[in-house]
């Protein structure tokens, strides 16, 4: 988009571009930060945006309750050193007043329960705009999405009436009540992101790196076996094997993959050879063909 270039990253410099026009055309923009790789990179990308200043909007967490311990010690740490604004908002929290049902059972996930929360939230403090880290590459119905994507009065999205995104132009205007979602790095892939980890020496939770993990297998994936919310039958075996995660969702959705990557030039080389989509490693994508795009039109990020 924006011609100009920053360490001659045409992907960086329009991330960077679109986080300006966010803080210009918007009043309350916030960041969503799960703790995953792609949302720290987002951080950084804002902190060379507004340099010297700092990011110039708060970091939103929905937080499942079902995370990993790294990533929330990670996310504590860096918003820390940071000396960002950081708002937790608790799925917990609608479960207990009764708004929204827990799963049970084998497949059971509090991921389609953060839309709840996070439309909670988006009233709450009245965010106009709301940058994420959705990659079109990463599924079908992210790949739908525009740069500015409009949100309705209730946090739905219509993929059959998106605005047109013409020559850079991205047209933040928004009528009384509606929101927009905004994707800085869309057209990056998941190689993108590590690489420019890698380049930029951001730090990232642990997990994303292999070590010994008390684990068992279901349907050719392997889960945690470490984790009280991670489901398990009597029969399933545990078993120490060495591991790292991919994608960071909720324990009880996101598998882990047999690696030996324990640094991240060995996780870029790794992702180079790979032929597994990250998304591969997330049961809740895979409840049906349509899975992610119901959960956007309901108001899910």
């Amino acid at each position: 988009m924006n011609k100009t270039k920053y360490n001659n990253n045409p992907l960086e410099s329009e991330a960077i571009y679109i986080l300006r026009e966010v803080v210009a055309q918007f009043e309350k923009p916030v960041l969503l930060f799960s703790g995953g790789k792609d949302s720290i990179t987002l951080v950084r990308l804002a902190q060379k945006a507004f340099y010297p200043a700092k990011i110039p909007f708060p970091l939103l967490h929905i937080d499942t309750g079902h995370n990993f311990p790294e990533t929330i010690e990670f996310r504590d740490r860096l918003v820390k050193e940071l000396g960002v604004e950081l708002i937790v908002r608790n799925v917990q929290d609608n479960i207990d007043a009764g708004k929204v049902k827990e799963e049970t059972g084998k497949y059971s996930s509090r991921n389609i329960l953060q839309t709840e929360t996070l439309l909670d939230a988006i009233e709450e403090f009245g965010f106009d705009a709301c940058i994420g880290g959705a990659r079109r590459d990463e599924e079908k119905a992210r790949a739908k999405e525009r740069i500015f994507s409009v949100r309705d009065d209730f946090g739905q999205w219509d993929e059959k009436n998106q605005r047109p995104e013409l020559f850079d132009m991205l047209n933040g205007r928004i009528d009384l009540g509606q929101n927009v979602r905004v994707f800085p790095i869309s057209n990056w892939t998941e190689l993108d992101v590590w690489t420019y980890i890698q380049k930029e020496a951001i730090e990232i939770p642990s997990i994303y790196f292999a070590h010994k993990r008390e684990t068992f297998v279901r349907d050719g994936l392997i889960w945690s076996a470490n984790d009280e919310v991670v489901y398990r039958e009597e029969d399933e075996l545990i078993e120490e094997r060495t591991v790292r995660f991919r994608t960071v969702g909720d324990m009880s959705c996101t598998a882990a993959v047999i690696s030996d990557a324990s640094n991240i030039d060995k996780v870029v080389e790794e992702i180079r050879a790979s032929r597994i989509s990250e998304r591969g490693a997330r049961i809740d994508d895979k409840r049906s063909e349509a899975a992610m795009e119901k959960r956007k039109q309901q108001g899910y990020f």
